[in-house]
């Protein structure tokens, strides 16, 4: 824990103290909450788009990655968001391709 920044007769100094564990604990929380919002905003849009407007699983795919493009831009995130939208991206347009067809064989 930091402690505050006292000299040898117990006397305070305002803006001594180190406060690099507090940036990095704020830079952090900041990171993950850009994340957090962008990929809730992702996946309501997705999920709106192809149930409740009903304009099917592509029209909201493709919503999906529209807003996840315009993050990592305006956000300037790294590779690895790029690199989790191109991932999730594949993973749902499969799961888009594969979910009717096996619902279609059980009838």
């Amino acid at each position: 824990m930091a402690q505050a920044a006292h000299d040898e007769h117990g006397e305070y100094h305002h803006g001594d103290m180190e406060i690099a564990g507090q940036k990095a604990t704020f830079s952090g929380f900041m990171v993950a909450t850009v994340w957090g919002c962008a990929l809730i905003a992702m996946s309501v849009a997705m999920l709106t788009l192809a149930f409740a407007m009903q304009l099917g699983w592509f029209a909201g795919l493709a919503a999906y990655v529209v807003i996840g493009v315009a993050a990592g831009m305006i956000f300037k995130l790294p590779g690895v968001w790029w690199a989790t939208l191109i991932a999730s991206t594949v993973l749902l347009g499969v799961g888009g391709i594969l979910v009717p067809l096996i619902a279609g064989l059980m009838g």
